[in-house]
């Protein structure tokens, strides 16, 4: 599971104590709720089936996906099924391929999501073996549901957008410089990331 509540508060109220910024806005909109999602392959699959789609479109064909392999299915279930089945429940041609790249990696027991390496680079690259897995998927993965402390997805534009307003920026970050600016919340990028995307969904009051 990822960061508690608990945690992203101790890590936000360490950050705020040498970055009156943070502590400013914290002050001002409060602390974020934790985003928990379960450990293991599905919730990397559910990612897959969700890419650029809207959350209703993705969660109908999660449910068509589910109801055609089980609530319990395994990686051989999904292999097991044909183009047209896998279709019928919505998986387009290219999300297939990505589909079958996990459940095939976790099935011949190359990929272990009990046994990640405890490096976050070395997981990153391991969870980026995945067609159709890049480096902000791998990223969210770890920390929502293995609630790694220090992974700082540098690369999505809410938290560069957050980024920016916090430090009060001209201009929204690109991805390399939000990873340098990141580097000041270290150990607790977490945290500040979960921060980042309720402050950017906050107005300014």
């Amino acid at each position: 599971m990822g960061i508690t509540a608990e945690q992203i508060r101790q890590g936000l109220d360490e950050l705020a104590q040498r970055d009156p910024a943070l502590k400013r806005e914290l002050k001002r909109v409060g602390y974020p709720e934790p985003r928990l999602r379960d450990r293991g392959y599905k919730t990397l699959l559910r990612t897959i089936v969700g890419q650029q789609v809207s959350v209703a479109a993705a969660s109908s064909m999660w449910n068509k996906l589910e109801a055609e392999l089980g609530a319990d299915f395994t990686p051989a279930c999904l292999l097991n099924r044909d183009f047209d089945t896998l279709r019928a429940c919505g998986l387009s041609r290219q999300k297939q391929g990505y589909a079958r790249s996990l459940c095939e990696l976790v099935d011949a027991g190359e990929l272990d999501f009990d046994a990640l390496p405890a490096d976050d680079e070395g997981a990153i690259e391991e969870l980026t073996r995945i067609k159709g897995i890049g480096r902000w998927s791998a990223e969210i993965y770890l920390l929502f549901a293995e609630g790694r402390p220090d992974i700082w997805p540098a690369g999505d534009l809410a938290v560069q957008e957050g980024v920016k307003r916090l430090l009060e920026m001209d201009e929204r970050p690109k991805e390399k410089e939000t990873r340098t600016i990141g580097a000041r919340w270290s150990p607790h990028r977490g945290a500040m990331a979960i921060f980042t995307w309720h402050f950017y969904a906050n107005p300014a009051l």
